[in-house]
């Protein structure tokens, strides 16, 4: 690799990771928060809250890396065509490949890097989230025990507590069961506890009131009463594993007995061609770039700004691939859609750099630019042969 080369290509892995730890220190924290009442509510301590941020990471990574390239590319040649270096790289002869060599380098390697994460790291983190999640709702006294709120249990099913004590001894149970439409119970106890096996709620010193449709309402005094949990429990802990959530070799021979695709089998087969497509986004990001921000240009020239034409395309290619992938769930024929998108977009930008062509803006459009920048006051009247001036 030559010198130049490898400036180049230092310059833009700088920015690109100037770029990527803030993105990715935003999304990961905002993924966090959301889980943040699972853990607190569990009664988990600090490090389970780590735990669980650390496990969501690898599935916001193939998601950043793509943009991240992007707008690392993008600046890092504007800056350098503002500084006049792509100028004197074109004056003294250089081919614009010593350009998009080492994008490409960075690009490819983002790209297998994509690749490994999407399918053999965040497939994994994926099934460790949901059994820790799945763990912490089969705790039904983690549910149970927040004090002076109502928690939702089951549909139908509310708890108060008014206090906990130590031993596990709950004070002021408030219990309102309405999953059984002929009538509805409230429970109210002085205190209770959830037995060792979270199968049952035992109440002591109580009463329970039980409403029918008619209006008419019973009320019997207990001494001790158990409510059973044993349900909600084995549900609560039944661990749902999505076609998202599976390794690549389960993508290619699923299951013909998970009930998850006897459900929905198209999902599984969306799912494995996504993970063929997605991958090739950090390449095909800094083919865009590259086409927006790699020619020199003059300051003078009415363009939209590299980085921002090149991230609105990228959006666009984002959103058309992810819609593509969506309707392949309902649909086979989206399929060849997702392979489509990419394929074609990376034909295009490799046609127009490896054909040494500028990107430029129609003439129509390049005259009515530079007129509203002239009356806008950003840009002054070039004279014209005639002594006037054009706009």
């Amino acid at each position: 690799m030559k010198l130049i080369e490898r400036y180049i290509l230092k310059r833009a892995t700088g920015m690109f990771l100037a770029t990527l730890l803030p993105l990715m220190a935003i999304v990961w924290v905002t993924q966090a928060l959301t889980s943040i009442n699972l853990v607190t509510d569990s009664g988990q301590s600090i490090f389970a809250f780590i735990k669980l941020a650390t496990l969501i990471l690898p599935s916001i990574v193939p998601l950043i890396l793509p943009f991240a390239l992007v707008i690392g590319v993008a600046q890092t040649l504007t800056a350098m065509n503002t500084d006049s270096e792509l100028t004197v790289l074109n004056a003294a002869g250089s081919s614009r490949m010593t350009i998009i060599r080492p994008v490409l380098y960075l690009g490819i390697a983002l790209s297998m890097l994509s690749f490994a994460v999407d399918n053999f790291v965040e497939p994994y983190s994926r099934m460790a989230v949901r059994k820790m999640i799945a763990t912490a709702h089969a705790d039904l006294l983690s549910s149970v025990v927040q004090e002076n709120t109502f928690r939702k249990i089951a549909d139908g099913l509310y708890v108060q507590v008014a206090s906990r004590r130590g031993g596990g001894v709950l004070h002021g149970i408030f219990v309102a069961d309405s999953r059984n439409p002929a009538y509805e119970l409230v429970y109210y106890a002085r205190e209770g506890a959830v037995d060792e096996n979270s199968s049952a709620l035992v109440m002591k010193d109580g009463e329970v009131h039980r409403k029918l449709p008619d209006g008419g309402v019973s009320i019997i005094k207990f001494d001790s009463y158990a409510f059973d949990l044993t349900d909600m429990s084995r549900m609560a802990g039944e661990v749902n594993i999505r076609a998202k959530d599976r390794d690549l070799p389960y993508l290619f021979h699923p299951d013909p007995k998970d009930p998850i695709f006897k459900k929905d089998p198209l999902s599984f087969t969306a799912e494995l061609h996504r993970r063929f497509t997605e991958w090739t986004f950090p390449l095909l990001f800094a083919l865009v770039a590259l086409v927006f921000s790699s020619d020199a240009r003059s300051h003078r020239e009415a363009r939209l700004h590299p980085m921002v034409a090149a991230l609105l395309t990228c959006l666009f290619l984002r959103w058309a691939t992810f819609y593509a992938a969506n309707s392949a769930q309902e649909s086979p024929a989206f399929v060849p859609v997702m392979y489509l998108i990419p394929l074609a977009s990376g034909y295009l930008a490799v046609r127009q750099l490896f054909g040494n062509r500028r990107l430029e803006i129609p003439i129509t459009w390049e005259k009515l630019i530079k007129d509203r920048m002239v009356r806008l006051g950003l840009m002054r009247s070039q004279p014209t042969a005639d002594g006037g001036g054009t706009p």
